[in-house]
């Protein structure tokens, strides 16, 4: 391919390199295996009355619209592709009535993709159920959205459900690499150097098409510096000159990735908010896996938190399952929120030096056997061995608490939590003490 043409108005990229067969697919693997779904679907041998319909949901880039173009080309079945944004009622019968004449004529089945279901009406979504309950097309439909609550539940029934994951960096490096090379892509009109390549694959966080539309941009600008004889390399500056976004220094398996999570957490520890932000922000940019953040949100709201907040668990926890459900970009703003509130809220490690230091008695040989009176008494036998007596039940009390020995004899008087002044732990402490002196018989 000639520098003019890479730079004219042709077909994108990310649009030419979509694969004529599942064989050319990156990714989705647990799709792909031999007698499924997808596969049969494509396999040009299968007859028509056995193929179902189905429903592809997953993240943009992920491979939908590919997948269900290289099903229609490897299977030789007529292929028609409608967008929910603009198709109506009347398209959708449109395609139905020539959908049986197709089939009636020449014996053609026809495969309708249908892009963004999740964007019809119910009423449209309706007109659909006609053509798959009676075979008049294998509808293949994609949503990034949760087909639970975006797709009806008529047309969920009588079709497959199958989620796309996210691309991983050796499937993005595969397209990528491919792109460079192949004859419907850049055909070697450029290389690409590594810290390029590297790039192009963390900005893409898992979007094989921003991934290409990258490629395509810092080709152009490689192509447009000119000069004759050698084939020009496209740089990193390049891919930040393109797609006009400063290339963070962010390596997901290295160093960075370990120095910027430290400071995230660090920063939040030490109750200051901007510089936790300012992390989160570096993490999010550089395509980090949102819900490794998240993971890591619940852990510091668990050790750094703990009871002097016990609510930050919970916003921790929902930040987490927000981010699951709605994915990115937006999932930054419960991320975010969930940051804020850890930072600024009170703390206390008590809990997490507690268990430690339980786990390290426990592991040095500290424990003893369980007291008769906790023992379980409700099988045969276990009162002739004494289980259970003297258990005094706390209930029986007014205040609920009696005394009574729970750790064992050989660790009476240990103390593992001890809360801190600070926070709700505050009431907690004061409370414990009255506990304790009953429980002590004091």
């Amino acid at each position: 391919m000639t520098s003019a043409a890479l730079l004219s108005g042709q077909t994108p990229l990310a649009v030419r390199m979509r694969p004529v067969s599942l064989d050319e697919v990156a990714g989705q693997k647990h799709l792909l295996r031999a007698g499924s779904p997808i596969v049969a679907l494509a396999d040009p041998a299968a007859t028509s009355p056995g193929a179902v319909s189905i429903i592809l949901w997953g993240p943009p880039g992920t491979g939908k619209t590919t997948l269900a173009q290289a099903i229609a080309r490897s299977s030789g079945r007529r292929f028609v592709e409608l967008s929910a944004i603009t198709a109506g009622v009347k398209d959708v019968r449109e395609v139905m009535q020539e959908a049986i004449t197709q089939r009636d004529l020449y014996g053609q089945t026809t495969i309708l993709f249908l892009d963004e279901i999740h964007r019809f009406t119910k009423a449209q979504q309706d007109a659909l159920l006609p053509g798959v309950e009676n075979g008049w097309v294998i509808l293949i439909a994609a949503t990034t959205e949760n087909p639970s609550f975006s797709v009806i539940s008529p047309l969920l029934s009588r079709s497959l459900l199958l989620t796309l994951q996210p691309l991983t960096d050796d499937d993005i490096g595969l397209l990528v690499d491919r792109a460079v090379t192949d004859a419907r892509g850049l055909n070697g009109a450029v290389t690409l150097a590594d810290d390029a390549r590297a790039a192009l694959i963390r900005l893409a966080s898992g979007d094989a098409r921003r991934a290409l539309t990258g490629l395509e941009a810092a080709a152009a600008v490689a192509l447009s510096r000119g000069g004759e004889g050698d084939v020009p390399e496209a740089s990193a500056d390049d891919v930040a000159q393109a797609v006009d976004k400063a290339l963070l220094r962010y390596d997901r398996q290295g160093d960075e990735h370990y120095d910027v999570i430290s400071a995230f957490i660090k920063s939040i520890r030490g109750s200051d908010p901007d510089a936790a932000l300012h992390y989160l922000a570096r993490m999010i940019e550089a395509g980090e896996d949102p819900r490794f953040i998240a993971r890591r949100l619940v852990i510091s709201a668990s050790e750094d938190v703990g009871l002097a907040d016990p609510q930050a668990l919970s916003i921790a926890v929902a930040a987490a399952d927000a981010v699951a459900f709605i994915g990115m970009p937006e999932g930054r703003i419960p991320l975010a929120e969930a940051t804020v509130y850890l930072a600024t809220t009170a703390k206390s490690n008590a809990a997490y030096t507690g268990i430690d230091a339980a786990i390290a008695d426990i592991r040095a040989g500290g424990f003893g056997r369980v007291p008769l009176h906790l023992r379980d008494a409700h099988y045969p036998g276990a009162k002739r061995l004494g289980h259970g007596r003297g258990y005094v039940y706390p209930h029986d009390s007014e205040f609920g608490i009696l005394p009574q020995q729970y750790l064992p004899d050989e660790l009476q008087g240990k103390r593992y939590y001890e809360p801190k002044n600070l926070g709700a732990e505050r009431d907690i402490s004061a409370r414990l003490e009255r506990i304790r002196r009953i429980l002590d018989g004091r």
